[in-house]
């Protein structure tokens, strides 16, 4: 029966790959998840799904925020806790629809209550000292000029950049198209500033790193195979030392920096979660929030009857 427990594990991923078409990294995060479910029934000699029951699945979550990863023997952040059980609770749904069973055991099991976390964007001015540190005439240059004007001018994510193809790139439309989450196709306006940046790095950088491996990836590494995402990060993180930024700039970073800026821009919240690809407006809504706390920085700090005694 363990086999069959595992066999069932291996459905559902199946199914998530096929079916909802879900990316190699989501897919590898249920599996590690799901993995970690199938050693802690079978440690409690649990061998059918039909006797994990809701006290088993809390027991579960409760190993999990008691339990330690890493070097440093980390404990577990609510959110991996919360997105272990999460996979534990769309697996048991599937059983449910797949009639394996009639009963789901983690139905009435809550989600462990999230701290807010504020994404926190960098300003216009340090997202140009990021830029103006890619100043120069060499391939590498050019394309790494190109690859932050995109991240930042049209808020990808890192994962939707390096996937990128050259014919994904219309130039003359001034557009991208991304393939986000789930494999959702969109259409992002892409700025002139971005859009000559991409420009240069098509003309005068890619032919010289291309190889015949290459075929049609837009960003290239210098074995010209397409950059990973890897890669990316850590030329972000060398160009904000280059800048003097005081703390590290990361891909997400530049999407919360465009995010947070279009916002304050003044778009309206509905457009803007068009944009970033996301499934639900209140998702892109804790932006809202971040502007909403500027706004109340710049006051206390401006106006001169503001200031608390």
């Amino acid at each position: 029966m363990a086999d069959q427990l595992a066999g069932d594990v291996q459905r559902y991923l199946d199914h998530l790959a096929v079916e909802r078409g879900l990316s190699v990294n989501t897919l590898g995060a249920y599996r590690r998840d799901l993995d970690r479910y199938l050693a802690f029934l079978k440690k409690r000699g649990i061998r059918n799904v039909k006797a994990i029951d809701e006290p088993t699945v809390r027991s579960f979550v409760a190993s999990i925020s008691a339990s330690t990863h890493g070097p440093d023997d980390a404990p577990y952040t609510a959110t991996s806790v919360a997105r272990a059980l999460s996979s534990v609770r769309s697996f048991h749904r599937f059983l449910v629809r797949d009639g394996v069973t009639q009963a789901d055991p983690a139905a009435g099991v809550a989600l462990p209550k999230l701290p807010r976390k504020l994404p926190h964007p960098i300003s216009l001015d340090q997202v140009e000292r990021v830029i103006a540190a890619t100043e120069g005439p060499t391939p590498e240059k050019l394309r790494d000029r190109a690859i932050i004007e995109l991240l930042y001018g049209a808020g990808l994510r890192v994962s939707e950049l390096t996937g990128l193809d050259v014919d994904d790139l219309d130039l003359e439309a001034g557009s991208v198209r991304v393939f986000g989450k789930g494999s959702k196709e969109r259409e992002v306006p892409v700025g002139g500033m971005a859009g000559a940046a991409c420009q240069a790095y098509l003309v005068r950088s890619r032919p010289e790193m291309a190889r015949p491996a290459s075929r049609a990836a837009l960003f290239l590494n210098q074995r010209g195979g397409r950059l990973s995402r890897q890669s990316c990060g850590r030329l972000l993180a060398r160009y904000a030392r280059m800048a003097g930024l005081e703390r590290g700039l990361t891909p997400h970073t530049l999407r919360h920096s465009f995010a947070t800026h279009m916002l304050e821009g003044g778009a309206d919240v509905r457009v803007v979660q068009e944009l970033l690809g996301h499934a639900s407006v209140a998702t892109t809504q804790i932006y809202t929030l971040v502007t909403r706390e500027h706004l109340r920085e710049v006051y206390y700090s401006s106006h001169p009857r503001a200031r608390r005694a």
